[in-house]
């Protein structure tokens, strides 16, 4: 919306009416004036003002380490899937063992009593 602002496509004859998200599922319709600043809720009940240059250079650095987390995150995720996926493998072949340890025994138990 920064961009859209100030990218100068916008030819500011009358006001831009714009639709935002106050909290989830509520909504507010705003009135848009022509200015050089823009307020950034920066959440904790704290929301400063910004140039345009400022609030368009902190919202893209957000917006890259938010990229870079999500790429840590999925990683993270990747890792999860593998491991349990070994340990899913490894109780299967602990039952198995242990089936194999049950028969090996009814067997030994059936020879002793012939």
């Amino acid at each position: 919306m920064i961009n859209f602002l100030f990218s100068g496509l916008i030819f500011w004859v009358q006001a831009l009416i714009a639709d935002f998200e106050i909290a989830e599922g509520i909504y507010s319709r705003a009135s848009i004036d022509e200015s050089d600043s823009v307020c950034l809720w920066l959440g904790a009940n704290v929301m400063l003002e910004y140039s345009c240059e400022e609030a368009t250079a902190l919202l893209q650095k957000n917006l890259e380490n938010a990229k870079a987390s999500l790429e840590v995150l999925i990683a993270d995720l990747q890792f999860l899937r593998d491991q349990v996926t070994i340990t899913q493998v490894t109780v299967a072949r602990v039952y198995n063992w242990d089936v194999h340890q049950r028969r090996l025994k009814q067997a030994t138990a059936a020879v002793k009593d012939s």
